[in-house]
């Protein structure tokens, strides 16, 4: 995905489009297989994060003025190792 969108915003920057990517991650959602799930490397799911800390991470990267573009983006819960 990282090479993906980088390719994409070299082939759009001149049109003056902003192509970021948000890597997550531990989060919790409704296809989350539990904190017992390989995936998860013991980490306790209250400690994952929620789908509005992700939000605000796309609030982030698009309400930037358009000078400015955050082009990647990891988010992850403070306990993850991984």
């Amino acid at each position: 995905m990282g090479a993906f969108s980088e390719a994409l915003r070299q082939e759009v920057t001149g049109r003056g489009v902003r192509v970021g990517l948000v890597e997550p991650g531990m989060t919790t959602t409704e296809t989350a297989t539990g904190a017992g799930s390989a995936a998860a490397r013991g980490l306790q799911q209250n400690t994952w994060l929620r789908a509005d800390d992700i939000a605000r991470s796309i609030t982030f990267m698009i309400t930037q003025p358009p000078h400015a573009a955050v082009n990647e983006m990891l988010v992850r819960p403070t306990a993850q190792e991984h």
